[in-house]
């Protein structure tokens, strides 16, 4: 049995914990929200804050703008399939936040599933296995609602 891990570089930025919910950070000075947890400096350019508590994000949001993954993203990017078969990106403004949010479609989701207003809901997913791992990423997936 493989353990599900976050891909690499996606350690610290979802969880399912408490349920499924992509995490930023909030600047404590001015409140302004970041994804992924801003690190060390607020992304807010009036405010100068370097303080930051956890913003949990999501689970729903609306699609903002889309496109096809026709060709393979170079490395550090993974394939989930060989050979590669195009996926969904979308744009997501997550609900409550103020944020637009990137991330690949659920599998048999494709371009013409979407529409700008398409609303969408927050999984996790795996990206690619190995022997011993599933690791794992979020990804969009559309509830049949509009906005």
């Amino acid at each position: 049995m493989r353990t599900r891990v976050p891909a690499l570089g996606a350690e610290g930025w979802f969880t399912e914990d408490g349920g499924i919910a992509l995490i930023g950070g909030r600047c404590t000075a001015c409140g302004t929200v970041a994804f992924p947890a801003a690190r060390s400096l607020c992304g807010n350019p009036a405010c100068d804050g370097r303080e930051f508590e956890e913003a949990r994000l999501g689970p729903r949001g609306t699609v903002w703008s889309y496109t096809d993954l026709r060709y393979q993203p170079p490395p550090p990017f993974v394939a989930a399939t060989e050979p590669y078969e195009p996926c969904a990106l979308l744009a997501v403004e997550v609900d409550g936040s103020g944020l637009v949010v990137l991330g690949q479609a659920v599998a048999g989701v494709q371009v013409a599933d979407l529409r700008v207003g398409t609303r969408v809901e927050l999984v996790v997913d795996t990206l690619f296995s190995d022997d011993d791992h599933d690791y794992t990423i979020w990804k969009w997936r559309p509830t049949g609602e509009t906005q």
